[in-house]
């Protein structure tokens, strides 16, 4: 429990919990619907609340809320928190070997009538600093609103497109991918899915593996503010073995919506062939002329792959994963690099929460990387006497937040070089680290948490 000051609010940190019966616990009952109320979402029936309260039970996911000693004659009582915040330990693919273990943070809401008085500050630095002595090298999360959270070193390192494709006349591929697809009833994702997502998350940097939750909404099983989500359907892609490589559901969005489209609910390939083959399929349902997808590839293969290009429109570009480096030298030799990678970067980082604040010296060789770094002000004189992001004997400056966006390969330094986030102070520094940087994978993933 974060020490406090009597006139200050209570921040009390909690594991989800449900009784026997898988009932929410009241503090679990009160965090879940003040969350909901956060986010703006309907009133929560007691099924749905025991509901989400399993999945968070199943994530063993830390539950944090603010709490005030009293509540108002004409509002909320104290039981219920003012805040919410909630983490859990995840997993955040960098494409090969082994995921990095990342802190995931969500949840993150504060009551309108209580903003401008550092409640996130307080959730959010006793979070990181439980994070760092937990032997956490990064932590990440995926944001509703955009402004909030570099202030915190969280730099937003892959995005998504959102997509409206025709599927007329127009709509064709120009090879004819291998294997083939086939209808499933989409309740079979629920044991289906986690296989597929599997050999995707393994080879894909930017890919963090997918929370309790998530299964259930792929397959139809639950809805929003809903037991199920019957409208949604699922198709398989199989490769030449007969072996699943890849699934899709989907939504029809009714025959009042013109013209008559299909929403992605979620699309997963582990393979080329799979991704393009499970579009060929939506691509050929009767009585469909729009697909849409919330969160297509930055640069997706499926333009490329098209007759007419011109059928895919991007209709939105989000930013989607947000990293935030906490041990640099461990998470940047953690981190897989291609194979013939060579050289060596030493980058100056200004943290203002203390965590990444100093010299990283990266050296890759071979495909390998090892890394030092040097907290500012424990190092040899030209570390010590460097102010916070001068660079003295570095090759390049920048904040933790822009080291967040570096991290996974899918940011150019040299567009933060453009961009004033990131100065070079070796000439030809930007390019070498975008070398030794470069993923192995397009960078890509598509759990939102």
């Amino acid at each position: 429990m974060t020490p406090r000051t009597a006139a200050e609010p209570e921040l009390r940190t909690f594991p989800a919990a449900v009784d026997a019966e898988g009932h929410a616990d009241a503090a679990t009952r009160e965090w879940i619907k003040a969350e909901a109320q956060g986010f703006h979402e309907p009133r929560l029936t007691d099924a749905v609340v025991d509901r989400r309260a399993r999945h968070l039970v199943a994530d063993a996911q830390r539950l944090t809320g603010v709490y005030q000693d009293s509540g108002s004659p004409a509002g909320y009582g104290p039981e219920v928190p003012v805040a919410t915040f909630a983490s859990l330990d995840g997993e955040l693919s960098t494409g090969g070997g082994e995921p990095v273990r990342a802190n995931l943070i969500s949840a993150v809401t504060v009551r309108p009538t209580h903003r401008r008085r550092g409640l996130l500050r307080r959730m959010m630095v006793a979070d990181l600093e439980r994070a760092v002595a937990d032997g956490h090298m990064l932590a990440a999360l995926t944001v509703s609103e955009a402004t909030i959270y570099r202030r915190f070193g969280f730099g937003v390192a892959t995005a998504v497109n959102a997509v409206t494709v025709t599927t007329d006349s127009r709509f064709r591929l120009t090879t004819s991918p291998a294997g083939r697809c086939e209808l499933v009833d989409a309740g079979a994702l629920k044991e289906l899915g986690p296989a597929v997502f599997a050999r995707f998350h393994a080879g894909r940097p930017g890919s963090i593996g997918r929370l309790s939750r998530h299964w259930s909404v792929t397959s139809g099983l639950e809805g929003d503010d809903r037991d199920d989500a019957p409208e949604v359907r699922a198709a398989v892609h199989l490769d030449d073995t007969d072996t699943i490589d890849g699934y899709v559901s989907y939504r029809f969005k009714g025959w009042d919506t013109t013209p008559h489209t299909i929403e992605i609910v979620d699309l997963v390939a582990a393979t080329d062939e799979a991704y393009l083959g499970l579009w060929e399929f939506l691509g050929s349902l009767d009585l469909v002329e729009r697909v849409t997808w919330e969160a297509a590839p930055a640069d997706d293969p499926l333009r490329w792959a098209l007759a007419d290009w011109r059928v895919v429109k991007a209709t939105g570009v989000d930013d989607w994963l947000w990293v935030r480096v906490l041990d640099a030298a461990r998470a940047f030799e953690a981190r897989a690099y291609v194979p013939d990678a060579s050289g060596e970067v030493t980058i100056d980082v200004t943290d203002a929460l203390g965590h990444a604040d100093g010299r990283l010296t990266l050296r890759v060789e071979g495909g390998t990387g090892t890394a030092e770094f040097t907290p500012r002000g424990t190092g040899p004189a030209g570390v010590d006497a460097a102010a916070p992001g001068d660079g003295a004997g570095a090759d390049l400056a920048l904040d933790v937040a822009d080291l967040g966006s570096l991290y996974l390969g899918g940011v150019d330094p040299r567009v933060l070089t453009a961009a004033g986030r990131l100065r070079e102070l070796t000439p030809g520094a930007a390019q070498r680290a975008r070398t030794l940087l470069a993923p192995l994978a397009p960078v890509w993933g598509t759990t939102h948490f």
